[in-house]
């Protein structure tokens, strides 16, 4: 499945950023020179998850299994440009399966556990997808159903559960190596889902190409070494876990130490045993310093490499504690399923409290970093479409790169919003120029507070309030005001439940950290949780009905 444009294809070949090595060359590759190494390994909790035993599979073994996938999978019609839709938690057949689709030239489309019926059948419809694959028994709940429910007036018309995968996978392969030799690294390798502004999820395609290109940018700010261990807590879905982890792992040739959902126990035990590298989000890196700092005995955490965080901005006390107690570089990484990305890592930002806030200005005329990151071109724009220069103001972030994917699958109208004339990704994304050399993320485009014609960036509010010592989980939103159009609205998740920070100490908290008075929040709301999507992010428009109907009772 091509969807880049020749042109773009030719431009990116001769420059050498795009090349003819697909990800399943790299894959055969580690399977025949490492075929002892341990390739996978299960969550320890498997058996609770989905009702079978956890395994390790070396690399002989996985290849093998790949490769009898890929023919039991052919057998049921999969082949060139057809998409699979699969639904599985992070065990090691989803990861075969990424490859295995790939070796028939089809395209695998994951998604969240949590999704049902309606963006089931959307993707199904979207997509023409014939094939789903999911998970008959996790924690109970057969999600087989909710794809045959989901299938009416669609094309999907085939259901394989989790439960047969393993059977399948011992298949006699025949589709093997020079099936391989068919698939350009032009071909689409993965079909991620992302969500907005518009009511449905949005397809996301990357080829191999991107998926390279960005995953060498990752191994040089992430230190990921060859043959190196990956603790993967994000599902295998999207940009957190596909590319933070699926994508370098198939480029070092390492061990894939699978987790998610989300167990706190398992997760300070496989954090104890160490790795090269995992992903936290901000809440996690907050509860763990916080956890080490009201215990007598120091929190046993591995060796690491680095730590990456994202999808809000973190604290700058968690950042500085983790380099302090345990000697581990915590790097910052702004990423959307569209392949765009921006990573404040130790070697272009050395001091980790900047990290918070500075993302280095890939693509600036006249500026080198010590990571050699070239090839992407970042801008900010204004409402008009000028180009921002000065620091301090505030436009929306565009971007181009080998990285980028080609356009929303089958959604010509959107794209046609989406991307400039000159090709730049428009990320719906608010930066600010900091200083000739860094941008900040300010605050999505169409979440930010606008206080009486002034804009306050919701991140900013909630990275402070985080320092709080009685705060576990914070965010931030905008409610209406009559008087000033919006005012802040600040959620609070308590460390301790019994004795929470009450409104009058959270706001002399802020003011004394020295912030303008018109950012300090006029509303206040504690809750048991901050709800999240699937892969983490704080459903911002939840939080506002919350507000609004709590307001009016």
């Amino acid at each position: 499945m091509r969807l880049h444009g020749e042109r773009l294809i030719g431009q990116y070949r001769a420059s050498g950023l795009w090349g003819e090595e697909t990800l399943l060359d790299t894959f055969d590759h580690f399977v025949s020179t490492h075929a002892d190494r341990i390739a996978v390994v299960d969550p320890a909790d498997r058996a609770a998850l989905v009702g079978t035993d956890p395994r390790r599979l070396s690399w002989f073994d996985f290849g093998r299994a790949v490769d009898g996938l890929a023919t039991a999978l052919q057998r049921r019609g999969v082949g060139t440009d057809d998409v699979v839709v699969a639904q599985l938690p992070n065990v090691w057949e989803l990861p075969a399966l990424f490859l295995a689709v790939a070796r028939l030239g089809g395209v695998i489309s994951p998604v969240p556990m949590q999704w049902r019926k309606r963006e089931l059948r959307h993707v199904a419809a979207l997509t023409g997808a014939r094939l789903y694959i999911g998970a008959d028994n996790f924690k109970g709940i057969d999600h087989l159903g909710f794809a045959e429910e989901a299938a009416a007036g669609t094309d999907l018309v085939d259901f394989v559960g989790l439960s047969a995968l393993g059977g399948l996978a011992r298949t006699v392969p025949n589709v093997g190596k020079g099936a391989t030799r068919l698939i350009s690294a032009d071909d689409a390798f993965t079909l991620c889902w992302t969500s907005g502004t518009e009511l449905e999820p949005k397809g996301c395609p990357l080829t191999h190409n991107n998926w390279r290109f960005l995953g060498g940018i990752l191994l040089r700010l992430l230190g990921i070494p060859s043959g190196g261990r990956l603790l993967v807590t994000p599902p295998l879905v999207n940009m957190a876990g596909v590319g933070t982890s699926l994508i370098p792992w198939l480029l070092t040739g390492g061990t894939l130490s699978l987790h998610h959902p989300l167990n706190m126990a398992l997760l300070q035990d496989q954090m104890a045993e160490g790795a090269d590298f995992t992903l936290l989000v901000p809440a996690l890196l907050n509860m763990i310093v916080k956890k080490a700092e009201s215990e007598e005995d120091e929190l046993n955490i591995g060796p690491f490499r680095t730590i990456a965080t994202g999808s809000a901005p973190p604290s700058a006390h968690s950042l500085e504690q983790f380099q302090q107690r345990w000697g581990i570089e915590v790097v910052n990484m702004w990423g959307q399923n569209e392949g765009t990305v921006l990573i404040a890592g130790a070697d272009d930002i050395p001091d980790p409290a900047m990290r918070v806030d500075h993302f280095p200005w890939w693509g600036k005329e006249g500026l080198k970093w010590p990571s050699g990151i070239s090839g992407i071109e970042a801008r900010l724009l204004d409402e008009e479409n000028h180009q921002l220069s000065e620091p301090g103001t505030v436009g929306e972030l565009v971007y181009r790169g080998p990285n980028v994917f080609p356009g929303y699958y089958r959604q010509p109208d959107l794209n046609a919003r989406t991307f400039t004339r000159d090709g730049f990704f428009r990320t719906g994304d608010l930066f600010q120029i900091l200083d000739d050399r860094y941008l900040g993320f300010f605050d999505r485009k169409k979440d930010i507070v606008i206080r009486g014609g002034i804009n306050i960036s919701a991140a900013e509010i909630e990275n402070l309030v985080l320092a709080h010592p009685g705060v576990l989980e914070a965010a931030a939103v905008a409610v209406p005001d009559d008087v000033m159009g919006e005012r802040v609205c600040l959620f609070v998740v308590p460390r301790d439940p019994s004795s929470p920070p009450d409104f009058t100490e959270v706001v002399s908290f802020l003011a004394r950290q020295g912030i303008a008075s018109y950012k300090l929040p006029e509303r206040f709301e504690l809750v048991q949780a901050i709800p999240r999507n699937p892969v983490g992010k704080v459903l911002k428009a939840d939080l506002r009905r919350l507000a609004q109907s709590r307001e009016k009772s």
